[in-house]
């Protein structure tokens, strides 16, 4: 009887390293996941969730994870919408949004809703009609600022379970039906034409306080300028009368003489004058004041 002989032949050999090598690559390639900085990878495990994926290199076992979901966490800006809105006053505007939001949750984005865009432009939408029914047309048109921040914040309250966060929500524009917005310009005129009556009105009502300050003023300064005067003339009055009483008529006379010359002089200096009319005793007068003046000389 002849003994069986097992033989193996070095090819099958190299094979079997060939094979083993290609499987341990494929496991490396399949285990090994290198994640971008913008991105979050979702893994599932037969169907279900199995771990999110951050930036970097990331291992899983391989043939029993997959990444099913490659999420990017970049900030994203929907496309700029327009919806009607009626205002509590009952005026219909158009209000042009526009809103940026990133996911910071990708396993609720994903689990959770299946139209990220729609489903935020709609919410929008929604809180935008709501926030403005709330107000007037004109306090639509200055407090937008506000307006911007109550539909931020209500958003942010709608989309919180997305694993979302918005960043930004803009009112780009509100638009006027073309009966409304001339309404608005008939009483953005009318408003202008009252500001320049009152500014007229009290550009007179300051131009009298002035006037009647000035004529204050100077009536005062006249009040002023007739005390000096009467002063003056009581001093000189005085003067007179302490003469006469030191000096008798003499004193008297002499004043009225140099009052006589100071007379016939402002006529004389008339301007046109060429004939100058002197009455019967002028020149007695002129005679009196110099013999008055000798005799105060003596």
């Amino acid at each position: 009887m002849i003994p069986y002989q097992i033989v193996i032949d070095p090819a099958d050999g190299t094979i079997v390293w060939l094979l083993l090598a290609g499987l341990i690559v494929l496991c490396i390639f399949l285990g090994v996941r290198i994640v971008p900085q913008s991105e979050k990878h979702v893994v599932e495990r037969f169907g279900r969730l199995r771990a999110v994926l951050g930036p970097g290199i990331n291992l899983i076992v391989p043939f029993f994870d997959k990444v099913r979901h490659k999420i990017s966490i970049l900030e994203r800006q929907l496309p700029d919408a327009t919806q009607d809105a009626i205002t509590s006053d009952n005026v219909l505007v158009q209000v042009e949004t526009s809103v940026f939001y990133r996911i910071l949750e990708p396993e609720k984005t994903v689990y959770r809703i299946r139209d990220v865009d729609a489903a935020i432009a709609t919410t929008v939408a929604g809180i935008v009609r709501a926030e403005i029914g709330r107000m007037e047309l004109d306090e639509v048109q200055s407090n937008r600022s506000q307006l911007i921040q109550e539909i931020k914040k209500n958003v942010e309250d709608a989309v919180d379970d997305w694993g979302i966060e918005v960043t930004r929500a803009e009112i780009l524009d509100v638009n006027l039906d073309e009966a409304t917005r001339g309404a608005m310009l008939q009483q953005l005129n009318a408003e202008r034409a009252r500001r320049a009556q009152v500014t007229e009105a009290e550009g007179k009502r300051r131009a009298v306080e002035l006037q009647a300050d000035a004529d204050l003023y100077a009536a005062e300064q006249a009040a002023k300028a007739r005390r000096i005067t009467a002063d003056a003339e009581a001093y000189a009055t005085g003067v007179i009368a302490k003469a006469i009483q030191d000096n008798g008529m003499e004193a008297a006379q002499f004043q009225i003489a140099i009052k006589q010359v100071e007379a016939l002089t402002a006529v004389g200096q008339g301007t046109g004058n060429q004939t100058v009319i002197l009455p019967a005793n002028a020149l007695d007068a002129f005679a009196d004041a110099f013999k008055m003046l000798k005799g105060a000389g003596k």
